[in-house]
């Protein structure tokens, strides 16, 4: 008789000043399948809501930072955690996101139907998301093609699908993997964090699943009633935002391991973006200041 190895996750939230009423929705949901622990960057008032946290019994350890590190560097403090306590896999959150009912076993469960047809092995399995203002689906993308660029089928499944970029909440992670592919790069210190770690692990040649048996969900950006962000080509984001967005971006277009067709395409978006705020926002200028402060900034990343 062949025993099956049991498998050990956990889930990371990263927090940053919370709204409170999302992020215990989103801890009372985790509560009902998996160990979690809250990673918090430097909020001034996280000690006023500590005890309403800790009252989850599978809440595990709230790790209190000074400062904001930014998501990538908490992102890996929650990863280092994990690993030291011997998880195989692990959960990726932000702090407003929300779950569809048996999230956690329905990832695991799409894991285990995928791996058996990874040449090399699975990095991630990301959730199929939906915008809940909008009930817009996100597609997975592939960018190195000039057809099926999106919801292109994972070994002929009905319900999984290859991907070359998983958002990082909801993301499921492959620890095993982990070492090979390296931790987030915490330079980028916010934006296109998902994205730079997804090229990587592509760029060794493990694949990255998108599922429709899972569900998350979440609005990337902030509300706006620009066509552009409405229509699912850009997100929109206040200024500061702007700053981290452009400098990565432009990083990335100079890193071998990024896909041709995500440069072309995003060389498109990232100009009719710039275009569109400094047309309309009344933030025109602070928006310029930003970006050609990221764009001049970019060549300090390595």
């Amino acid at each position: 008789m062949t025993t099956v190895k049991s498998t050990k996750s956990c889930a990371i939230v990263v927090t940053y000043r919370p709204d409170i009423t999302a992020l215990l929705k989103l801890l009372g949901q985790l509560n009902k399948e998996v160990d979690f622990i809250v990673v918090d960057n430097g909020s001034v008032d996280i000690e006023y809501i500590a005890e309403s946290i800790y009252v989850y019994k599978r809440c595990k350890n709230l790790i209190r930072l000074d400062e904001n590190v930014g998501l990538a560097k908490a992102l890996n403090y929650g990863i280092d955690w994990a690993i030291e306590n011997e998880c195989d896999f692990v959960f990726l959150f932000d702090q407003d996101s929300s779950l569809c009912d048996l999230f956690i076993s329905r990832m695991i469960a799409a894991y285990e139907d995928a791996r058996g047809y990874s040449k090399k092995g699975i990095a991630a399995v990301g959730p199929r998301l939906i915008n809940p203002q909008s009930m817009r689906q996100t597609p997975f993308k592939l960018f190195n093609r000039l057809v099926l660029r999106s919801d292109r089928p994972f070994a002929n499944s009905t319900t999984h699908f290859t991907a070359d970029f998983l958002i990082t909440s909801g993301t499921l992670i492959v620890l095993e993997h982990f070492a090979d592919i390296g931790g987030m790069k915490e330079n980028y210190f916010i934006d296109n964090v998902d994205l730079e770690w997804c090229f990587r692990a592509k760029s060794k040649s493990y694949d990255l699943v998108g599922t429709d048996g899972a569900v998350l969900y979440h609005a990337i950006g902030e509300r706006s009633l620009s066509p552009l962000v409405q229509a699912g080509i850009m997100a929109q984001h206040n200024p500061s935002r702007t700053y981290y967005s452009s400098r990565n971006r432009i990083h990335l277009y100079s890193v071998s391991y990024s896909p041709l067709g995500w440069k072309i395409r995003d060389v498109v978006r990232f100009s009719l973006k710039t275009l569109w705020l400094l047309i309309s926002s009344p933030d025109r200028k602070l928006y310029w200041q930003n970006i050609l402060s990221g764009i001049r900034d970019a060549k300090s990343l390595s």
